[in-house]
């Protein structure tokens, strides 16, 4: 899965040695564990190397660099200490909401600096003083040239998804950003593939990099029977989900729902009815989090109610059913809630509960992983 020339690897986020504020940030985040690319990237980041990460998105990249950044600004002082440079204004966007999100107990202060915006608004934000400032390369050169955003104290400079921008044709813009920058800089640089113009950013501004690169996790629905079961309304899934109870515990199951309300909802309507089930959600803290995982894992509960959350994280090995409550709102999220099951080399089953509305939806994920959902069969029970 990795690459890397740098062998330290933290298993969690209390061993990188990170500020207590910072902690409570990435816990209240909601991360539990580090990401792989985590696990090795944040420490020789917060440690001023120079660092190359190759990953996909979704691997955690955002939450790497935005850790090591905030571990090492001095809030004490106003000025910008690092920037980050991104190829979208959304982009940007999303990198600023994540500083703020983790540094949410140390007061670290982050500002988007981006095209489409008032100039003279970046100006006044930038003359009070941000600890981080994030942007899209035009923008921020501007700000540089106008001697709005004072580059002196700036040590940390990150580029995300540099193959991104430089296949934009930022690339003298980048370099004119460069140029402003300390020549003793740390150079932090993501990026999904290595063209050429990336290699030579990495020569030509990084020193003796450490280089991390996460192959592309391959989740699969080999092995994976997929089937459906038409409900006609919204109500009735509750009576149909109570009637595979007996099923659902042969093993463990995890059931899939779109909205935290909805797991309370139906973690409430289930124990009305008797049935022991237990359910976590990102509104719930992270020791209550652990403790039902902890239960879920050892297989002390054995139905886990939750949302796309979790999707990413569940590597449970006794589930062997993925029930869709709710069809997920987009595609990609079908294959992280049951592309778990058939992992390990084993079998699963997926069963779909479908309304008349989720029918084309439910063509289109087929269409879209060139799989077969088919109805549920009576004797679902010997298959899992």
């Amino acid at each position: 899965m990795i690459e890397t020339n740098y062998e330290e690897v933290f298993e969690s986020f209390d061993d990188m040695n990170l500020t207590e504020n910072l902690l409570r940030g990435i816990y209240a985040y909601g991360f539990e564990k580090p990401s792989a690319i985590q696990q090795r990237a944040i420490v020789p980041c917060c440690k001023g190397k120079d660092v190359i990460a190759q990953a996909q998105s979704g691997t955690g990249k955002t939450a790497t660099f935005s850790i090591a950044v905030l571990q090492q600004i001095e809030l004490s002082m106003s000025d910008c200490q690092a920037l980050v440079l991104a190829p979208t204004r959304e982009l940007a966007q999303q990198i600023q909401k994540v500083m703020i999100a983790l540094g949410d107990y140390m007061n670290a202060s982050c500002h988007a600096c981006i095209g489409g915006t008032l100039v003279r608004e970046d100006i006044k934000k930038l003359s009070n003083g941000q600890h981080v400032v994030v942007g899209t390369p035009g923008r921020v050169f501007d700000m540089m040239t106008r001697r709005a955003l004072d580059t002196s104290k700036i040590k940390i400079f990150v580029l995300d998804e540099a193959d991104e921008m430089l296949s934009r044709g930022f690339k003298d813009q980048i370099y004119d950003v460069f140029k402003n920058l300390s020549s003793t800089i740390q150079v932090i640089l993501l990026s999904a593939t290595m063209p050429p113009d990336v290699l030579e950013v990495t020569k030509r501004f990084m020193r003796d990099p450490i280089r991390i690169l996460v192959k592309k996790e391959e989740l699969t629905l080999e092995g994976i029977k997929q089937f459906y079961i038409q409900v006609e309304k919204e109500e009735w899934k509750l009576d149909t989900l109570c009637d595979l109870y007996e099923t659902l515990t042969i093993t463990q199951a995890v059931i899939f729902l779109n909205t935290r309300r909805k797991v309370d909802w139906l973690n409430g309507k289930m124990t009305e009815r008797d049935f022991t089930v237990s359910s976590m959600h990102g509104d719930m803290d992270q020791k209550e989090r652990d403790v039902i995982m902890k239960e879920f894992r050892t297989g002390s509960s054995r139905v886990l109610i939750t949302t796309d959350l979790l999707a990413r994280g569940i590597d449970v090995q006794q589930v062997s059913l993925v029930i869709n409550y709710d069809l997920p709102t987009n595609r990609e999220n079908y294959i992280h809630r049951i592309g778990r099951g058939g992992r390990f080399g084993r079998k699963g089953v997926a069963i779909n509960f479908i309304t008349d509305e989720d029918v084309r939806s439910l063509r289109d994920i087929e269409t879209f992983y060139n799989t077969q959902i088919e109805e549920m069969p009576m004797n679902v029970a010997d298959l899992i």
